[in-house]
């Protein structure tokens, strides 16, 4: 993977654990009000898996957020 992704994937990551932190969600909360398993958000917090658009999107309505603010830098 190329250097611009890798941070692509950071960002993304830090943005989803502090959006979930700041709304006091545990990672399985999350996983519920998204219909994700638990197991895949933190793969994702961690930088482990890439989830599609419409995981994105779940997660950030979950959040009540938006994709933007999740892939913001």
């Amino acid at each position: 993977m190329d250097r611009e992704f890798k941070h692509m994937q950071r960002s993304m990551a830090a943005n989803l654990l502090r959006l979930r932190t700041a709304r006091n969600l545990t990672q399985e909360q999350l996983a519920f009000e998204a219909e994700v398993d638990r197991t895949y958000v933190s793969q994702i917090e961690r930088c482990l898996k890439n989830p599609s658009l419409l995981i994105l999107h779940r997660l950030a309505k979950a959040l009540d957020s938006s994709v933007l603010n999740l892939l913001q830098a």
